[in-house]
């Protein structure tokens, strides 16, 4: 039960071309059947390539407004901390348990939205690969996939999202540092 949990909420999964490339295209729709055939059916298939991009790129566009949005809140807090810390309060430092669990837990929505748009992204990816099998080109698919070493060679690319998803745990790290700190001094 609990390796369960840990694999379904940490180990991230893809899915494979060919399991996509079934799903993507309509069995009962092909070249021949298509009213107007061939010239009507490759615009058809361009025109959705080109709205699933632009959508692809929305959801790219979101995760880096999320991202804005958490490390703003995460540096005003730490501001705000440090203002008000100079004149170090009377009360007991136990009572940043509770903010610090809020923030821990604030860290922890972070980073599971980073997580889940990065697995929303490369599902898409996958799909526009599939989609550019019936194109005439391959940009993304092939060349720049490639090119990028398939983001298993580091020296060409380092995917964001595996970057990303650090900076929740830094900033968690930060803020148990800082409530040991404040126990000990």
């Amino acid at each position: 039960m609990r390796a369960r949990f840990f694999d379904d909420y940490f180990r991230t999964r893809t899915t494979s071309a060919e399991q996509v490339r079934s799903a993507v295209w309509n069995s009962s729709t092909d070249i021949d059947a298509y009213a107007g055939a061939g010239e009507k059916y490759h615009a058809a298939v361009l025109e959705q390539y080109r709205i699933y991009v632009e959508m692809a790129d929305r959801v790219s566009a979101r995760r880096g407004a999320t991202n804005t949005f958490f490390l703003t809140l995460n540096t005003l807090i730490f501001t705000t901390v440090g203002v008000f810390w100079k004149d170090r309060p009377i009360a007991s430092t136990w009572y940043l348990a509770f903010p610090l669990l809020a923030l821990i837990a604030q860290c922890g929505a972070w980073l599971w939205l980073v997580r889940s748009y990065r697995q929303l992204n490369s599902a898409k990816y996958i799909v526009i690969g599939v989609l550019e099998e019936r194109l005439p080109a391959s940009p993304y698919w092939r060349a720049e996939w490639t090119a990028l070493g398939e983001g298993q060679d580091k020296s060409r690319y380092w995917p964001l999202t595996h970057i990303e998803q650090w900076i929740p745990l830094l900033f968690a790290a930060a803020y148990i540092a800082a409530f040991a700190t404040a126990l000990i001094a």
